[in-house]
């Protein structure tokens, strides 16, 4: 399995399962490390060299180690209830959601949701939605009016790799560009 695929598994373990190696995650979302790697290891290969690498090298920066580098957590993404700690801010004034187009129908009628997700995860830039979109089919991308959702109330998260987080946005907050 290449690293990149482990990283996959990592993710859906720290983020969706971690019954699927009979761990367990606490409150803030953090795994035990010589857990993870045991568990794993009963499946694929995983030493603790292997998963600094995958942790150091993931262009997403998905995870995060504690201090001591004995707990690990997914930085955002869960379905499961965890509480990542994240400091509520002030996002910029437009913010951008990629997705497929075939879910523009559904976006148009009731906003975007979080699905199985915690949140709504919205990017700074055009081109990480596009990537984002990419994935779910033709791509399209939604500017959110993020500065006026926070004025009236909303609030709003940034992960420690930048993505932005909100728990769900009204249509009334988005504009749809077709890319």
């Amino acid at each position: 399995m290449s690293n990149k695929d482990l990283s996959k598994y990592i993710s859906l373990i720290l983020r969706h399962k971690p019954e699927v190696i009979d761990i367990s995650l606490d409150e803030h979302g953090w795994a035990n490390v010589s857990e993870l790697i045991e568990g794993v290891n009963k499946t694929h290969p995983l030493d603790m060299e292997i998963l600094e690498r995958i942790v150091s090298e993931d262009e997403k920066q998905r995870y995060a180690f504690n201090e001591d580098k004995t707990l690990i957590r997914a930085n955002q993404g869960h379905s499961i209830p965890v509480d990542v700690e994240l400091e509520e801010k002030e996002p910029p004034e437009n913010l951008y959601h990629g997705t497929g187009e075939k879910y523009v129908v559904s976006i148009d009628q009731q906003g975007i949701l979080p699905q199985s997700r915690l949140y709504v995860h919205l990017s700074t830039d055009v081109d990480t939605a596009r990537k984002v979109g990419i994935r779910h089919g033709r791509p399209v991308i939604y500017m959110v009016a993020s500065g006026k959702m926070y004025i009236d109330g909303y609030k709003f998260y940034r992960s420690v790799n930048g993505v932005w987080l909100t728990k769900a946005v009204p249509v009334k907050y988005l504009e749809l560009n077709r890319i």
